[in-house]
């Protein structure tokens, strides 16, 4: 056996595999005394020793010492031990060294079959303990294939197994396509032979990692989220708080032109998310929370922690949410019980204010139109007297045409012309 291309082959393991030399040199041991065993004594208690400093490997048979021997293979007796260790005595463990030049074929062989299971375990143990590490953390994946029941994800070193009942978009999952998703356990099955490592798309974690991803002040503790509530795949509302003044933390959720919380809201395949301002006043969280309704006013219960909410009637509906989605979001988020009606003075007054409004709309209406009436009777007067006065000048003119046509008869009679009068003068 060349004792330096087997110390190297240690360390090209080592790095190979990634599994610590400790772990590897114990597999080699194993493998040696399973080896050892298979070719020479099966029934024999076999210790290996692999020493690195001394570049040797050292087989070493263990046998009991007993007041009389039933098995030659694993124990003897005081005469013999005493041969070996001279202190010897009953129940002490013997050893001594049987290291073989040659392990022969079979030996060999059973060696890289028990190297091999040991390397497989070995992989397996790191692999688990990396992905044990991993979870809770958000990775990039994409899809190797979907059955009825999961999709894959090539996670790298190892497939992620996505339930598609923790898929909140169906579209999303397709073969090819990259996918984020959240490692939420690893498991071992079928007696410890497969490693399957979990993951899912509706952990409301999910939205934390991203808000961590896309926002660099809330994961250098700027900004803290305070809590998330989540109705999966459709509505989230995410609570943000800082205790920097100068940072606005809603604004810094957002994004320039809303970019930061564009790219969590794609992450999510299009849930909505309200960004929540926290407050320590709790009416004012309470308020918070209902957006994006408007409040009026919110009555605090602090015994029964009950908060009554008081809004205008166009903002009912808003503050309430499809099938109660709002309110029911905005309890979950505060830790308040919500109950929301309508302020009826505030109602009162606002019929009042839109009464007078119509009546001073109305009144203005009737106003333009007295007027335009007015000016309509006007206009009519107006064109009545011009009428008059047309006609009035049709008639003097017709006159004046009759009687320069009588002067023009006159002048005929008397033989008076025009132009000879004009040339005697």
């Amino acid at each position: 056996m060349n004792m330096k291309n087997f110390f190297e082959a240690l360390t090209l393991v080592e790095k190979e595999k990634g599994i610590s030399r400790a772990t590897i040199i114990e597999a080699f041991e194993h493998a040696f005394a399973s080896g050892y065993k298979r070719n020479y004594d099966e029934q024999a208690e076999i210790a290996v020793r692999i020493d690195e400093k001394k570049k040797t490997v050292g087989f070493f048979v263990q046998k009991t010492v007993v007041g009389e021997v039933a098995n030659e293979a694993v124990e003897l007796t005081l005469e013999q031990a005493v041969e070996l260790k001279a202190d010897a005595d009953y129940g002490d463990v013997i050893e001594f060294e049987v290291t073989p030049s040659d392990f022969g074929r079979i030996a060999t062989q059973t060696v890289k079959q028990v190297i091999r299971q040991h390397f497989k375990k070995a992989e397996q143990e790191v692999l688990i303990g990396e992905m044990q590490e991993r979870i809770g953390e958000l990775i990039t994946g994409v899809i190797n294939k979907v059955d009825e029941r999961n999709a894959y994800i090539d996670l790298g070193r190892i497939e992620g197994t996505l339930p598609l009942s923790e898929v909140t978009n169906m579209a999303e999952v397709k073969q090819g396509a990259r996918i984020k998703v959240y490692i939420t356990r690893v498991d071992l099955r079928n007696n410890g032979k497969n490693l399957v490592v979990l993951v899912s798309r509706r952990d409301p974690n999910i939205i934390n990692k991203l808000f961590e991803l896309e926002i660099p002040e809330i994961n250098d503790g700027i900004i803290k989220i305070v809590n998330i509530v989540r109705d999966v795949g459709v509505r989230a509302k995410v609570c943000v708080m800082t205790k920097d003044p100068n940072v606005d933390p809603i604004g810094a959720c957002v994004g320039a032109g809303g970019s930061r919380i564009r790219t969590i809201i794609d992450g999510l395949s299009g849930e909505k998310i309200d960004l929540i301002a926290f407050s320590d006043n709790p009416a004012t969280f309470i308020a918070n929370a209902l957006s994006p309704a408007k409040v009026h006013k919110v009555e605090i219960d602090e015994e029964a922690k009950k908060a009554s909410v008081v809004v205008v009637s166009d903002q009912l509906s808003l503050a309430i949410g499809k099938k109660g989605q709002n309110v029911r979001l905005a309890a979950g988020l505060t830790g308040w019980k919500i109950d929301i009606q309508i302020d009826e003075e505030l109602e009162e007054l606002r019929r009042l204010q839109l009464e007078d409004k119509k009546a001073a709309e109305l009144a203005a209406v009737s106003e333009m139109e007295r007027l335009r009436m007015e000016l309509v009777e006007q206009e009519a007067e107006a064109a009545v007297l011009q009428a008059e006065e047309d006609a009035r000048l049709a008639i003097e003119e017709e006159k004046a045409a009759e009687f320069a046509g009588k002067l023009d008869n006159l002048a005929a009679l008397l033989g008076i012309d025009d132009d000879e009068d004009d040339d005697d003068y």
